[in-house]
């Protein structure tokens, strides 16, 4: 039976917005923000309200973007890969020829359309990804809620990256600056480290911009 695909669908848009790439390989890039709604995880520190959102069409959509400068565009979330139809907003965006970045839990493959994908593993979440999770990435950006040193060595194993970033969590106003960076004091240490991570944190934050 073939699969009717609407001409003009529905998404879950938390948020649309243009600024600047505060973390990971990519700070500084001009880019707009999809932001899309609900996630398949509950991270209690997440700063993003992804249960709040409006239902926008493609049309809508698009003739948003038409207001903004940039020619990236990040989609993230809540998790980008549970939207419907998601092949289908991503074909348009490509037809428009906007470069197409991905910032995505990892826990499913990213779309083909994506040209840069960064994937942000959850160590409390660790028997999920020992299951299944995506196998190749462009930066691997893993949030430090914990001692996450044993699950860095999975991760390493389980995906392959250009990029491996350690970012400190921030919980009621608090970063944990010095614990991130002495954990990846203990992974660059390592004897034969297969990978070498680095500190990524939210730029954006201390500029003060979305």
């Amino acid at each position: 039976m073939t699969e009717i695909f609407p001409q003009n669908p529905q998404y879950r848009i938390v948020e649309i917005f243009e600024s600047l790439q505060g973390e990971g390989y990519n700070t500084g890039m001009p880019a707009i923000f999809i932001r899309l709604g609900k996630c398949n995880l509950a991270c209690p520190w997440c700063d993003t309200d992804y249960l709040t959102f409006t239902m926008m069409s493609l049309n809508d959509i698009l003739g948003r973007l038409k207001q903004y400068t940039a020619r990236n565009i990040i989609i993230t979330g809540g998790e980008p890969t549970i939207q419907p139809h998601l092949h289908t907003l991503l074909n348009a965006l490509k037809a428009e020829g906007y470069k197409l970045c991905m910032e995505t839990n990892g826990l499913n493959p990213a779309p083909l359309q994506i040209d840069f994908v960064a994937t942000s593993p959850k160590a409390r979440y660790a028997d999920k990804y020992q299951k299944q999770c995506i196998e190749k990435a462009d930066e691997v950006r893993i949030v430090v809620d914990g001692d996450i040193l044993a699950f860095c060595e999975q991760m390493e194993n389980k995906i392959t990256a250009k990029h491996y970033y350690l970012s400190p969590c921030e919980e009621n106003g608090v970063m944990n600056i010095h614990d991130t960076i002495r954990q990846i004091g203990i992974l660059n240490s390592r004897p034969h480290a297969p990978v070498h991570w680095q500190l990524s944190v939210q730029t954006h934050k201390w500029a003060g911009i979305e």
